[in-house]
């Protein structure tokens, strides 16, 4: 599903060339899951972004869900993310003048797609708010709106799910039901899960970890699959 091969990311600044991540390889099957941690500065938010199309690399190569990326354009790679991948992210990222429902919507209808509203309020219920999908991002508390950001992920059947810190804003209750449910939706959709955490606990959650220091990948461990 995902296969990361040398990937090196360089930046230009004022004091030379910066490398933020240095030939990181890796390889993940479908279905599988896996987290990404490291101390801050690591890499791993730039691994993520990389891994997901949203960021070109300096060199190196990626291929997402049988697509090489390397080369393509910017609508091409968005084309990808938008067949084959969902996000979840720490600050949630809804549009503040839409609804619920229509937030969750939003990449059917980046795709043309039309009467989807009953996959919708499915997703609604099945993440706990089917009564609150008329309300707007203010309306709702931060867990709330990390649910419909759920949701939203999962509404165009992504292959690949990728997560960067998706429990760091909410509180222990909230973060404990929101990883019951990405893991729940994870089992029950087959889709291969890329997190980016520093929470030890739910990293142990996922089937394999990789561990990044400088922007380099250390020797990988497996880690107890505690689904």
């Amino acid at each position: 599903m995902l296969r990361v091969q040398r990937l090196t990311k360089t930046y230009p600044t004022a004091g030379g060339p910066l490398t933020v991540l240095h030939e990181a390889s890796f390889e993940l099957s479908a279905g599988a899951s896996m987290a990404i941690v490291g101390p801050s500065g690591s890499g791993k938010t730039t691994l993520l972004g990389l891994c997901a199309g949203l960021d070109r690399a300096t060199s190196g190569s990626i291929e997402l869900a049988g697509e090489v990326l390397d080369g393509l354009d910017e609508d091409a790679r968005a084309r990808v993310r938008n067949a084959s991948v969902g996000f979840v992210f720490q600050n949630f990222q809804l549009i503040p003048t839409l609804t619920a429902l229509e937030n969750v919507l939003v990449p059917l209808e980046l795709r043309g797609e039309r009467g989807c509203e009953p996959q919708g309020r499915a997703l609604l219920e099945r993440v706990g708010l089917a009564a609150r999908s008329h309300h707007y991002p203010v309306q709702l508390s931060g867990g709330e709106q990390q649910r419909v950001a759920l949701a939203r992920a999962f509404i165009n059947a992504p292959k690949i799910l990728f997560c960067d810190e998706p429990t760091g804003n909410l509180d222990e209750d909230t973060a404990a039901s929101m990883v019951e449910l990405i893991f729940g939706l994870n089992r029950e959709r087959g889709t291969t899960l890329v997190m980016v955490t520093h929470n030890a606990e739910l990293a142990a959650r996922c089937e394999r970890i990789l561990r990044l220091k400088g922007g380099a990948v250390l020797p990988e461990g497996l880690a107890p699959a505690a689904r």
